[in-house]
């Protein structure tokens, strides 16, 4: 049982460099989709929904649009986390890359750059 135990916790790094790189393609496809939902919720909420809440007193479509933005702000920084990982972006790429997510327009910007270079091998 020991020896299971300890074969089992050496091999434990192996496997996980072998992990790393895998799946990149999926990732960024995943990566893709969710950077493109966020940045076009993220423009109605500021072309749409705030307008309409401070010109026409109609509250709602912020507090849908907001909430559902935010929720899926959510998931693309866990998408774009692990697409950071597998394709082992710099820190620094990471963090603005994430940043990006909050700025209208600048996620699709940000989303063709980093696409671009991963696609080539290269660290974002």
């Amino acid at each position: 049982m020991a020896a299971e135990q300890t074969r089992r916790t050496s091999s434990l790094p192996h496997a996980l460099a072998r992990r790393v790189g895998q799946g990149i393609p999926a990732a960024l496809l995943r990566y893709r989709v969710m950077a493109w939902i966020v940045g076009v919720l993220l423009i109605a909420l500021i072309l749409v929904a705030v307008p309409l809440k401070y010109a026409a007193d109609i509250g709602q479509p912020v507090s849908v649009i907001g909430t559902l933005h935010g929720w899926l702000y959510f998931i693309f920084f866990l998408v774009a986390c692990d697409l950071a990982l597998r394709a082992r972006w710099t820190l620094k790429g990471a963090v603005l890359v994430l940043l990006a997510g909050t700025v209208p327009i600048l996620s699709f910007v940000a989303e063709r750059i980093a696409t671009r270079k991963t696609r080539a091998g290269e660290r974002v």
